[in-house]
Order: structure tokens, then C-alpha cells, then sequence
């Protein structure tokens, strides 16, 4: 912690009272596992648990304890914690952002009755930007739920009545691969480049009640080709992996929204295979940014959900990235100091 001149950080101290001694092993974890966490990441603050009170003193012995308040809410209504979890939270007070407003929000239960919540603020903005818009872009890289979510809000949308079908789409497009090689029909080909909007499906409603969602026509899984000419009412529509589309592919998708229905678009614009690497999700914002109904939330690394390691690759590729489109800006004519390039930002 760094101090400017003339400012003092002194210790405070703050206590936490847990409603009932019950809740203690669910909130400290086993052998002390969470409340270990907890230390680790404040290093100037003493914690003391005595009996169904938390004790905190130091520098940020306040905030401290707002992580327990927050964790307290959570068990209490019936969670139960990890380790990731717990550390998701740790870095939500860190932001001064609220874990319990974030992971109390049930957005489905799946066919094993698991509830689907999101798992980070970021992942809190776009569930809520889908509610709230027709047309909403999720822009992030790997792992921060994009799909999933997306699925997630699909099927309880169905479930509730809101929209009568789903559509699922994704432009066949793939580094190093090319459809004509792939063995089958047309459906055939595009099947495993759909397989992650499958596998969400599967987790939420199950192998059964996928295959017969499919066979009523329900569910409705095509490439994006099969998308022009139609108009889709009533449907929520899953735009997949958008990155690989052109833009003229992506104006051909959005104008095929008819009345009741929502689309969802994501992807992740690090990760383009188009031939050219022009991208038809690259600009977007700009262009249809001040449009009611439509949405746009950015979700970023904080916002990985999977293993540790994936956020720690994901961190050292946009690190590299940025390095490599700064040394480019440099090497372009016309990029000095004072200077734009005239194809906007890239």
C-alpha cells in the first residue's frame, strides 16, 4: 500500500456476529480453508474468531469485515462456498462491489436442480443486459460464460413463455479447418462447430429433453448461412462465436429480429479467424451503440470462471496482444505523437 504525502492510513478495528455458531463451518470452510483466503489477501489485517464473533484490526480491518457480512449472506440463504468463490468475493470488496447483490441472482435451475447464477460482476452486467435489452453483445475472452449464460437465460425464457423457441447459430468458420473436409451432409459439417451451444443445453436440460426440444423444432440449431431471408418471431437467438462473421453477415443477422424476440451475440474479438481479419463484431459499438434495446458489456479476465490458469492465460495474451498492436501503431506512418491513423481504432 503506497502513501501519498501527508496521508495516514491508521488501524481500525471492526466485528461480525454470525446469526448462529451453525454457519461458522460453512463460512470459514474446512480447517479454516476460506478464512486462510481471506488472510492471505489482506496481509495488514488480524482476524480473531471467538465463538460466533469475527474480530478484525488493521488498516483495512473495515473492509475486512465486509467480506464476512457479504460471505454470511451467501451461506445464509443456503450456498454453499469454494475456494474460487471466496476469492471471487475477496475481489468484488476489493472493487467495492457487492458479492451478495452478484451471486444471489438465480438465473435457471438445471435438470439436476444446480442453480445457474453469475459468477463475477461482469457476468452480473450481462445477465442483467439480456433481461433488459433486445439485442445485447457479450464481448470476452474464453471461459468467462458468454454461451452459457446466454443458453441459461434462452431455456428460462422458453420455460416462463416469454419467447415459444430457440435458435442457436454460428458461423462456420474455424482456424485451419474447412468444412469441405468434414464427412456428412451440410448439418453434419456444421454439427461440432455447434457442439459448445449443445453442451450447455445438455447441462441444463439434460440429453432427453435436448433431443426432444430438437425433434419439436423448439430448439433450432443452423449455421448462419441458413439465416438469411427469414424473419424470427417469438424466438431468443444465440448468436455464437461472432467474431468470424463478415460485416455483412452480421447486418444479415440483425435484421432478421421480428417482434417478441431477443437475440444474444457473443464472442471475442482476440480470437478472429477470418481469412482477412476483418471482423464484423470489430466496430460494432460505435455504430449501433445509441440504439435503444441494444446492449453491449465487455466482460474481461476478472470474469473467468474456469481453472485459475485460464485467467492467467488469458492476462499474458492480452498483454501480448496490446505489446504487438503498440509496436504496430509505431511502425505505422503517420502514428506520432499528434497523429491518428484514419482507420479509427482497430
Amino acid at each position: 500500500m503506497h502513501l501519498h504525502s501527508g496521508e495516514l492510513m491508521t488501524s481500525t478495528t471492526a466485528r461480525v456476529r454470525i446469526p448462529g455458531n451453525h454457519l461458522m463451518v460453512g463460512l470459514l470452510g474446512e480447517r479454516d480453508e476460506f478464512l486462510r483466503l481471506v488472510e492471505d489477501a489482506f496481509t495488514d489485517v488480524t482476524i480473531v474468531v471467538r465463538g460466533n464473533e469475527i474480530a478484525t484490526e488493521g488498516v483495512e480491518a473495515e473492509r475486512v469485515a465486509r467480506i464476512f457480512e457479504e460471505l454470511v449472506v451467501l451461506v445464509e440463504q443456503g450456498q454453499r462456498l469454494d475456494s474460487a468463490g471466496v476469492r471471487r468475493a475477496i475481489e468484488m470488496v476489493k472493487l467495492d462491489e457487492r458479492p451478495s447483490e452478484v451471486l444471489t441472482d438465480e438465473v435457471l435451475r438445471s435438470v439436476q436442480g444446480k442453480p445457474v447464477r453469475p459468477k463475477s460482476s461482469g457476468q452480473k452486467r450481462y445477465v442483467d443486459a439480456i433481461r433488459e435489452n433486445i439485442v445485447t453483445f457479450g464481448v470476452g475472452p474464453a471461459g468467462t460464460g458468454k454461451s452459457w449464460l446466454a443458453v441459461a437465460l434462452a431455456v428460462q425464457s422458453l420455460k416462463s413463455k416469454e419467447t415459444e423457441r430457440i435458435l442457436l447459430t454460428r458461423p462456420a468458420v474455424e482456424a485451419g479447418e474447412s468444412l469441405g473436409f468434414l464427412p456428412g451432409d451440410l448439418m453434419a459439417k456444421v454439427d461440432p462447430y455447434l457442439r459448445p451451444l449443445y453442451d450447455a443445453l445438455y447441462d441444463l436440460v439434460g440429453p432427453d429433453g435436448t433431443q426432444r426440444l430438437l425433434d419439436r423444432g423448439v430448439v433450432e440449431v443452423a449455421p448462419l448461412a441458413f439465416m438469411r431471408g427469414r424473419t424470427l418471431n417469438n424466438s431468443f437467438i444465440i448468436l455464437d462465436e461472432a467474431q468470424n462473421t463478415t460485416p455483412a453477415q452480421m447486418k444479415m443477422f440483425l435484421t432478421r429480429i421480428g417482434f417478441g424476440s431477443k437475440a444474444v451475440v457473443t464472442g471475442d474479438i482476440t480470437q478472429v479467424d477470418m481469412p482477412n481479419g476483418r471482423s464484423g463484431l470489430n466496430g460494432l459499438e460505435q455504430i449501433l451503440g445509441g440504439i435503444e434495446g441494444v446492449g453491449f458489456v465487455q466482460l474481461t479476465s476478472r470474469d473467468v470462471v474456469r481453472h485459475r490458469i485460464v485467467q492467467d492465460i488469458v492476462n499474458a495474451y492480452e498483454a501480448a496482444f496490446e505489446s504487438a498492436e503498440q509496436n504496430r501503431s509505431k511502425k505505422r506512418p503517420g502514428s506520432g505523437p499528434g497523429n491518428r491513423s484514419r482507420g479509427g481504432r482497430r
